[in-house]
């Protein structure tokens, strides 16, 4: 009976259990299928965003190819220039006129009366010199003249006479001849008595030194007292005067400048001193010839100095013509050099490029001006690659707005 009611108790509670038990394992079955729908979709979502990053990265990856493909080239368009470009070349200020001032005769510097920095007319007395030595000679020149005179005179009058007596048949032809050959040897002696008078006082002439044409007197070598010695081999100059007024620069134009001038063009000068003022040259005498060694041009300047304010020796600058006509501007980074020579890039409205052999016509530091070589409108390629060749496609680069304020 103990047993029975055992089992019925089992019985009882195990059902019991059993009706409690069934709808927590469904719930938990619920729980466990949610979570597995959840780890697929988050599963899933992770495979997809996985393949789109793929194939966003694959079309990253063809662009960035496709856009490294293609060459980009930064272009400019030439300027014009307006024809009148001009280089400055060094000059040394000359008088017109300069000469050193020698003595002709040899003595003593008696007195002087022009000293340096004082203007001067042709014909001015400038200096006087004692020459004793001279005055003796004339002196003497002119004693032995007289006699040669008188000499003359007697053999004239023998000669007429002793022409009279032949004609009476009185004397021979032979003494004739005699005196008519002392007669003419006494002319003869008294013309060369008379030139060496006048040689010597031409040269006494010469103990008055003057100015043989209107200047300033740059130099006064001597003093009152001093031995002068004539000519100009180991003797020094007494004075050096120099016309001030035209002066006359003498440049050396360089070779490749030879052709943009010629005689009667107008050129500028300017003097440090007077930075401010330009003094208006013109062209007088171009060198024919190149010089070889420096393979320059002799050009001469001629200005008026008005008020003197140039002083001959002075160093100016003559602004000459450097282009003769118009030239293309160019930037100096445009440049390519290879073996053809000196050559830039163009890109034409297809974008391709072409190279063209370019002449320089000078180089203004950051511009170049180009006598031949491109046109007006061509699109010239800045800073080119090395690899850039005749031939090849390119992109124009749209400039940025950094590079557009720039401009």
């Amino acid at each position: 009976m103990n047993e029975k009611k055992h089992a019925s108790l089992l019985h009882s509670q195990g059902g019991s259990k059993g009706g409690h038990l069934l709808p927590s394992r469904e719930k938990e079955w619920r729980y466990a299928k949610l979570a597995l729908w959840i780890t697929l979709g988050l599963l899933t979502l992770g495979a997809v965003r996985t393949v789109i990053a793929d194939v966003s990265e694959d079309r990253s990856v063809r662009k960035t190819t496709a856009d490294n493909a293609v060459d980009y080239v930064a272009v400019v368009t030439p300027n014009q220039s307006e024809g009148n470009g001009d280089t400055l070349l060094p000059g040394t200020l000359r008088g017109y006129v300069e000469s050193p001032i020698y003595a002709r005769a040899t003595g003593y510097l008696l007195h002087w009366y022009a000293d340096i920095g004082m203007h001067v007319k042709q014909g001015q007395l400038l200096a006087e010199l004692d020459t004793p030595e001279i005055d003796q000679e004339l002196l003497q020149a002119v004693a032995q003249r007289d006699q040669i005179n008188s000499s003359l005179a007697l053999a004239k009058s023998s000669f007429i006479r002793w022409t009279a007596l032949r004609q009476k048949d009185a004397v021979s032809q032979q003494e004739l001849d005699e005196r008519q050959s002392t007669y003419q040897q006494d002319v003869s002696n008294l013309a060369a008595a008379d030139a060496n008078v006048k040689r010597l006082r031409q040269l006494e002439s010469f103990k008055r030194i003057v100015a043989p044409f209107d200047g300033v007197i740059t130099q006064r070598n001597v003093d009152v007292g001093d031995l002068i010695d004539a000519g100009s081999g180991s003797s020094r100059a007494l004075f050096s005067l120099t016309q001030s007024d035209p002066l006359r620069v003498y440049v050396q134009l360089p070779q490749a400048y030879s052709q943009n001038i010629k005689e009667g063009q107008q050129v500028d000068v300017t003097l440090a001193e007077l930075a401010d003022r330009k003094f208006q040259g013109t062209i007088t005498h171009i060198s024919g010839a190149i010089d070889v060694p420096t393979r320059s041009l002799e050009v001469e300047v001629k200005l008026s100095n008005p008020g003197n304010l140039l002083r001959p020796g002075a160093y100016v600058q003559v602004s000459v013509p450097a282009i003769a006509h118009a030239a293309m501007l160019v930037p100096e980074n445009a440049l390519i050099f290879r073996a053809q020579g000196t050559q830039l890039a163009t890109v034409d409205n297809h974008g391709v490029v072409h190279l063209r052999t370019i002449r320089i016509a000078q180089d203004l530091g950051q511009t170049l001006a180009l006598a031949s070589g491109i046109d007006l409108h061509d699109q010239v390629v800045i800073n080119p690659s090395d690899s850039l060749a005749d031939g090849d496609h390119v992109q124009i680069a749209q400039p940025s707005a950094n590079t557009r304020e720039a401009k």
